[in-house]
């Protein structure tokens, strides 16, 4: 244990035991015991005469528990790689607590996911994190938008009132939309469902009934979507041919794909374009005759904000004179959902419930999101702007699919390190509504954005109201704030009515939005993010028209 001082090796000791050999349980009944007066070694302090016995005794157990020799017990390794999930947390930061004599919340346990990392935090070792700011010169306006959602909602117009009422679109699975599959009992079916995902007027775009048939209902949308906001935009789309308009397309999910490609007997010449990921931009390049960048971007939930991230660095470079964003989901089989059900992740009571206390998980949802994007000089006044974007990587987190909020704070600092924190006054947050998704990110917003502020930081989420629309969810999060400039209002975040208990909203200097909130005036600043559950993490941020 190199670069460990004696008081880090304690705790280092002191954890491991606790966490990975008591589980919650445990760690309760062994609380009450010293409480009781009990069993040496649970109390405030790991004495130092049995601090190698504990040593020796870890080493043994935790090897028996992985099933790995005791040589192989890596202090560097992340704590989800022997099996410890997010439920430990919670009972191992209490007792920390008690031998500490400090609070000490579950989230630090995801902030410092190695025994080594740890011991350092809590021994006040913990390395600064390099901050790197980057420019505001790039700045692109976004000058159309355009909307395929559930509940009927197929344009900004319609979009901005369900957000103003706090209305929900999430139904259940429509009736016949699995019908063949094998669905385990008990399988998810609340969500948000596009109606008629199949429907498409293919000679609008020139493609032969025969192709279409063979097109993921994903190219379809994307198609109808992206004509709509350039129109939006007052931009014929049938005048763009040969300019250099770039297209960049968030998805993530191939239902149709698998389906298509399960029967080799059935696959045509068509089939191939039909359900391959990158045809999603492609297709539009195609039937656009656009020639600048076409690619389709799969960070998982991240996909369309990494998306607009690449669109904005195409403008700046002079890569692209137009570019359109969009994120695209459909559900068209139960296999991924089954997949989440059983990582803990779906929302039992079928509803997503962000920074609240009743939170418990999301709920899926599809659609088709697009924006469309120029320099300023090349929009003109009157638009909202995006001043920033930042990407980062979570790296070894506690796990492939754990948060990383030093990641997320890290991202955060980059994009916001030349701008007061007071100058934000609304972030759209990732907002699952999971129990520990949403505390992590409600620590890293608060520590970079929530001291120094007359005003707590408003925080909320679409994902309330839509569900979570998985790579279609940046963009939809980047369209709601939008539309909150643009109206100089930020809408209720749905289902809000208890904070969660988790999240100290006070300390944090943070408050979610629970019924229609103006604006500040002057200058107003939103930021959105979006994270990936591979640990790909984008964030922007946006200006109030005018500004």
């Amino acid at each position: 244990m190199r670069g460990c001082g004696p008081r880090c090796r304690d705790i280092m000791t002191w954890v491991s035991m606790r966490w990975f050999c008591c589980g919650p349980a445990g760690c309760r009944s062994r609380r009450a015991a010293s409480r009781a007066g009990g069993s040496a070694g649970s109390g405030s302090s790991v004495g130092s005469s049995a601090v190698v016995d504990v040593r020796r005794w870890l080493t043994e157990r935790l090897a028996a528990y992985a099933g790995v020799p005791a040589a192989q017990i890596d202090p560097d390794r992340p704590f989800a790689d022997y099996g410890v999930g997010s439920r430990d947390a919670v009972g191992i930061a209490g007792e920390l607590e008690d031998v500490l004599g400090r609070p000490v919340e579950p989230v630090v346990l995801w902030q410092q996911p190695t025994l080594r990392r740890l011991a350092g935090f809590l021994s006040g070792e913990e390395p600064a994190p390099v901050v790197r700011a980057v420019g505001t010169g790039s700045q692109v306006a976004v000058v159309g938008v355009g909307c395929r959602l559930p509940g009927g909602v197929d344009s900004p117009a319609a979009l901005w009132r369900l957000l103003l009422a706090g209305g929900d679109v999430v139904t259940e699975v429509p009736a016949g939309r699995w019908d063949g599959c094998r669905v385990p009992e008990g399988t998810t079916r609340a969500g948000g469902f596009l109606d008629a995902v199949y429907d498409f007027d293919a000679a609008f775009f020139g493609i032969a009934p025969r192709e279409a048939v063979e097109m993921d209902p994903q190219q379809r949308i994307v198609l109808e979507v992206v004509w709509e906001a350039l129109e939006h935009a007052g931009i014929p789309p049938d005048r763009l041919a040969g300019s250099r308009t770039g297209v960049f397309v968030g998805a993530c999910t191939n239902d149709y794909g698998r389906e298509r490609l399960a029967d080799p007997a059935g696959i045509s010449g068509w089939t191939g374009t039909g359900v391959a990921a990158a045809v999603l931009a492609n297709r539009v390049s195609y039937v656009l005759d656009l020639r600048g960048p076409s690619l389709t971007v799969d960070t998982a939930c991240s996909s369309s904000l990494v998306a607009l991230h690449l669109a904005r660095r195409s403008l700046e470079s002079g890569e692209s004179d137009l570019a359109v964003v969009a994120g695209v989901n459909v559900i068209l089989g139960p296999a991924v959902t089954v997949n989440f059900d059983r990582a803990g992740a779906m929302a039992p009571g079928g509803r997503c419930r962000p920074f609240d206390a009743a939170a418990d998980g999301y709920v899926r949802s599809e659609g088709c999101v697009a924006v469309v994007l120029q320099r300023p000089g090349d929009a003109g006044g009157g638009h909202v702007r995006v001043l920033a974007s930042a990407v980062n990587q979570d790296g070894r987190s506690n796990g492939l699919m754990a948060p990383s909020p030093g990641a997320q704070r890290a991202l955060l600092g980059e994009v916001y390190g030349a701008v007061a924190p007071e100058e934000v006054c609304y972030v759209e947050a990732h907002g699952t509504g999971t129990p520990l998704g949403d505390p992590i990110e409600a620590a890293a917003l608060g520590a970079v954005l929530g001291g120094g502020r007359r005003c707590p930081l408003l925080i909320g989420s679409v994902k309330s109201n839509l569900g979570h629309l998985e790579a279609a969810a940046g963009v939809a999060g980047l369209v709601k704030a939008v539309l909150s400039l643009e109206h100089g209002v930020i809408p209720p975040t749905a289902h809000f009515r208890s904070p969660n208990p988790r999240i100290d909203f006070g300390r944090l200097g943070l408050a979610v939005v629970a019924e229609p909130t103006p604006l500040p005036a002057g200058d107003a600043l939103i930021g959105v993010s979006s994270f990936g559950f591979g640990g790909v993490n984008a964030h922007a941020v946006l200006r109030r028209p005018g500004t």
